[in-house]
C-alpha cells in the first residue's frame, strides 16, 4: 500500500531527578551531600534513509516516546541517560511542526538527519549545592521534561521524469514496458490508485526514473478524480510527459493535452517551467490518422518535441527513451 501522508506524535524523553543522599562510610564521620544528578532524557531525530519507500509504517505506530533518563544515586552517582530514538522516513519527505504547519525540513538526501526533539535535562543531585556555609545541603532538583510536539510528514515521490495524462491512456503500460515496475493494468479507469516508480536503464552505468502518476481529470487541482493526492508527485520531476490516447473515437487528443495543461498550471505554474515531451500513445489500435497530424501542428506551434509510440508492439520505445534521456542530460 502506497501511503504518502502522516500525523505523529513525538515525546523526548524527560531528565532524571537529582538525589538527595549522604555519605555513609566507615572512618568518614562526617561524610557529607552525595547525590548524583540524573540523566539527560533521550532525543528524537528523523533520518532519511533509502530502506523505507512509503509513510504506510506510520499507520499502525503514531506516537514516538524516548527513553526518560535514570534518576541519580548515592555515592554521586550519575544517572543514565535515555537512548535515542531514528525515525526513519523515505526521501522525498517533508515534515512540519504542527498546528502552525511549519516546514521543518525536506529530506532528499539519503543519510539526513535532524534532531525535532529534544530530551530535558537531568536534576542536579544535592552534591552540586554544598557550599561551605552549606555542607549538608538537603536541595535537589527534578528532571526537566522533554519536548513534545506533533508533526505531519508528506511524501513527494522524487523522479526523473513523470508520466501525466488521463486515465487509461497507456502510462502504466509504458512504464511495465521500459522498466521492471509491475503497476496493474487493466481497461477501466482510475486502475492506478498510487504512484509507482520504475527505473530505466539507458546504458550500463546510466539511468533514470519514471513515475507513473494516477489519471487526472478535469477539476483534478480541486480533488475531482485522485488529482489532489497525487499531482505534488509531479513537483520534484524535471520532465513532463504527456501521455494522449488517439486510440480513442470519443475523445480529441489536443482539448486533452490542454486539459491536463490547465490543470498543471492551477495546481502549480512553476509546472509548466518543466520540459515537457508530448507523447501519442496506442497507435497500434489509431482510429483517426487526423489525430497525429492535429497533435504534431499543435506540438509544432508550442516547440514541443512530439513522439508516436506503442507501448503493446514497442514501436517508438527506443526512440523515446532517446528523447528522454538527452532532455535530462
Amino acid at each position: 500500500m502506497f501511503i504518502d501522508r502522516a500525523t505523529i506524535r513525538v515525546i523526548a524523553g524527560g531528565g532524571g531527578n537529582g538525589c538527595l543522599a549522604f555519605r555513609r562510610e566507615k572512618f568518614v564521620p562526617k561524610g557529607g551531600p552525595s547525590g548524583g544528578d540524573g540523566g539527560k532524557g533521550g532525543d528524537i531525530y528523523i533520518e532519511c534513509s533509502e530502506r523505507v519507500n512509503t509513510l504506510l509504517h506510520f499507520q499502525y505506530k503514531r506516537i514516538f516516546k524516548a527513553q526518560r533518563g535514570r534518576h541519580g544515586e548515592g555515592d554521586n552517582r550519575h544517572g543514565k541517560d535515555g537512548i535515542d530514538i531514528t525515525i526513519l522516513v523515505p526521501p522525498g519527505t517533508q515534515a512540519f511542526r504542527e498546528p502552525e504547519h511549519e516546514l521543518l525540513n525536506d529530506f532528499s538526501q539519503p543519510g539526513e538527519r535532524l534532531k525535532v526533539a529534544s530530551g530535558g535535562h537531568g536534576g542536579r543531585g544535592n552534591a552540586r549545592f554544598a557550599t561551605s556555609t552549606n555542607q549538608a545541603p538537603r536541595r535537589v532538583e527534578p528532571g526537566r521534561p522533554g519536548e513534545e510536539l506533533e508533526l505531519s510528514l508528506s511524501l513527494k515521490l522524487i523522479a526523473d521524469v513523470g508520466l501525466v495524462g488521463f486515465p487509461n491512456v497507456g502510462k502504466s503500460t509504458l512504464i511495465s514496458r521500459i522498466s521492471s515496475a509491475k503497476p496493474k493494468i487493466a481497461d477501466y479507469p482510475f486502475t492506478t490508485l498510487s504512484p509507482h516508480l520504475g527505473v530505466v536503464r539507458v546504458e550500463e552505468f546510466r539511468s533514470f526514473v519514471v513515475a507513473d502518476i494516477p489519471g487526472l481529470i478535469e477539476g483534478a487541482h480541486e480533488g475531482h478524480g485522485l488529482g489532489d493526492l497525487f499531482l505534488k508527485h509531479v513537483e520534484r520531476t524535471r520532465v513532463l510527459v504527456h501521455m494522449i490516447d488517439v486510440s480513442d473515437t470519443t475523445r480529441d487528443p489536443v482539448s486533452d493535452f490542454k486539459t491536463i495543461v490547465k490543470e498543471l498550471a492551477l495546481f502549480d505554474k512553476q509546472l509548466l517551467e518543466r520540459k515537457q515531451l508530448v507523447v501519442a500513445s496506442k497507435i497500434d489500435v489509431l482510429s483517426d490518422p487526423k489525430k497525429i497530424s492535429r497533435l504534431r501542428s499543435m506540438c509544432n506551434r508550442r516547440k514541443l518535441p512530439f513522439l508516436i509510440i506503442s507501448a503493446v508492439t514497442g514501436h517508438g520505445i527506443k526512440e523515446l527513451i532517446g528523447e528522454l534521456d538527452g532532455m535530462l542530460n
